[in-house]
């Protein structure tokens, strides 16, 4: 099968969401361009990982560069809600990042998730092996919104324990810090 690799240059949206109840929340990062829109399914963990590596690119490509970010992009008023239904175009594996100095873009990929193992030299290239990848292009100011957004969307599920940080159920849960007792439910 020829591989695809879906590119999106200054989408008019680009975010995480989920779908579910906390505890049981799917996540997605999704990219729309007009009636376009393309979602791509992924851990809490790779959507955490890809804000904050977004926030430190950010970070260095302004520091190195000298370059002055914008405190919010021509988004930043829309509604960030996942455009529904959700059907993924795949699991992702491998997540990629570059700085386009050219043309003043950050520039992420994330690649399907994939039985073998994914070199660098796939990422961000056009070959015909790999596994399919989403290529979005966006500006230091529209990276900086969704890094922002990407880490409300993961705070926002179940709250820790107090006394092992564990993710609490509202039923509560048996917490390893009280030898296994039930500690009691929230609220």
């Amino acid at each position: 099968m020829t591989r695809q690799v879906h590119v999106f240059r200054s989408p008019d949206r680009f975010l995480a969401g989920t779908i579910g109840q906390p505890g049981e929340r799917e996540f997605f990062v999704q990219v729309a361009d007009g009636r376009r829109i393309l979602s791509v399914a992924c851990e809490k963990q790779q959507v955490a990982v890809l804000a904050d590596r977004l926030g430190s690119l950010i970070t260095q490509v302004a520091q190195q560069f000298d370059v002055s970010v914008p405190q919010t992009g021509s988004g930043s008023g829309q509604d960030f809600a996942l455009t529904t239904p959700v059907d993924a175009e795949f699991r992702v594996g491998t997540m990629g990042l570059a700085w386009d100095g050219e043309e003043s873009q950050v520039i992420v990929e994330l690649l399907a998730l994939s039985e073998e193992e994914v070199g660098e030299d796939i990422v961000l290239e056009d070959r015909e092996d790999g596994p399919d990848a989403l290529r979005v292009f966006l500006t230091l100011a529209e990276a900086r919104d969704f890094a922002r957004r990407a880490e409300l969307v993961v705070s926002a599920g179940r709250p820790p324990c107090p006394l092992c940080a564990n993710p609490l159920d509202p039923e509560g849960h048996i917490c390893p810090r009280l030898n296994g007792y039930h500690r009691g439910a929230i609220g």
